[in-house]
């Protein structure tokens, strides 16, 4: 019986991956082939995962072939001897060469990135055929990912203003929205600042915590929206969020936590005995400053940047094979996807808080440094 169902199953499979191999080359009904199909789907989901200087929020074609983008612009703010602020609309989606007091700026539809150009608006490419060779100014725009930043920061003011208010109403009892967040708020502080932390010290970074916990996690959450909305999948924002937590660890460092730096071994040994370990522990130890944050930066950018990745993949071999088989079983992959996606939102979140915590607490430890370390050579 079991054979049976396996042979089945075998079979199954087979029929599968003989009809959609099927379709390798065939041109569908437009006469378009799967590789111009291939070539179109990635060119979307580079397109949604970059960062663009107009809210978009969906595209389409008419009967004529004309393309309709449907969203909204966002303000350009460029310096490059003097200040040029105009609307994203002027570019039509990069089409259009725009002009700002004398200057001309034309984008680049592979990268949405801005150059300076003539009036013509032409771009030199390098031999790689990719790399613009044109003068790029100083770019502070508005950008989605930026304009998505103060969404969330507005709502997480309002959201944590009136959980605030609510406690002072209600005697500490938290009313409507908060009975939602109280627990998270309270599961921040005693599972993850104060057992890191220190019950004395770690109230000083509850507020850095909370709010990078449920910054990264409400970025997260629209970031699974069909909105095209990458933010913790830009590197940009990683690093940015990272070199805080690096700052907040080393400028509240305590003197225990530079000696374990540059004494790790404290008065244990002989200093001449210790000058052939400190040549290779104290390097190590200020790699480890560096690699900390660093950590933190590609863990949230990697994971997120793969899970959007990986789910306009799947969407997109429905389009590229563009038959009964293939349709269901991508998009099965792609709920089943999403799913999990809704987890790693969360656990990123989670992952970030808790090693800022704890790096917090390497920071804030105050102990005898040299009885530590006298116990733990007497120990070995």
């Amino acid at each position: 019986m079991q054979k049976k169902t396996l042979n089945r199953l075998l079979t199954f499979l087979i029929a599968v991956s003989a009809s959609l191999h099927s379709y390798a080359n065939e041109p569908s009904q437009g006469g378009e082939s799967q590789e111009a199909r291939k070539k179109e789907v990635s060119e979307y989901v580079k397109h949604h995962n970059l960062d663009t200087h107009d809210f978009g929020l969906y595209s389409y074609t008419d009967d004529h072939g004309e393309e309709h983008h449907v969203g909204f612009p966002l303000p350009i703010i460029l310096w490059t001897d003097g200040l040029h602020v105009f609307s994203s609309s002027k570019f039509h989606h990069g089409q259009e060469v725009v002009e700002s007091n004398g200057k001309y700026f034309a984008m680049d539809t592979h990268t949405y990135k801005i150059y300076e150009t003539d009036a013509s608006g032409q771009l030199h490419y390098g031999e790689d055929g990719h790399h613009v060779e044109n003068a790029k100014p100083l770019d502070l725009s508005i950008t989605k990912s930026v304009f998505m930043i103060f969404v969330v920061s507005l709502m997480l003011f309002l959201i944590f203003s009136s959980l605030a208010k609510s406690y002072a109403k209600n005697a500490s009892i938290p009313s409507g929205v908060g009975r939602f967040f109280e627990p998270i708020v309270l599961y921040i502080r005693d599972d993850i600042a104060i057992p890191n932390i220190g019950e004395t010290k770690y109230k000083k970074y509850m507020p850095y915590l909370l709010t990078v916990f449920f910054f990264v996690w409400f970025l997260n959450i629209f970031g699974l929206t069909p909105l095209g909305i990458n933010v913790t999948g830009n590197i940009a924002i990683t690093t940015a969020l990272a070199l805080i937590t690096f700052l907040l660890t080393n400028l509240t460092g305590t003197k225990d936590y530079w000696l374990h730096i540059f004494d790790p071994l404290g008065s244990s040994m002989p200093w001449i005995a210790k000058i052939p370990l400190y040549i290779i522990l104290i390097p190590i130890e200020v790699l480890g400053i560096f690699i900390k944050p660093f950590s933190l930066l590609i863990r949230l950018y990697a994971n997120m940047q793969a899970g959007h990745i990986v789910l306009g993949s799947l969407l997109g071999l429905i389009y590229i094979f563009q038959n009964w088989i293939a349709g269901p079983l991508s998009f099965g992959l792609s709920f089943a996807i999403s799913l999990i996606e809704l987890l790693v939102a969360l656990l990123q979140a989670y992952i970030f808080t808790m090693l800022s915590a704890l790096y917090f607490g390497f920071a804030s430890e105050t102990h005898d440094h040299a009885d530590a370390h006298e116990g733990e050579v007497q120990h070995l």
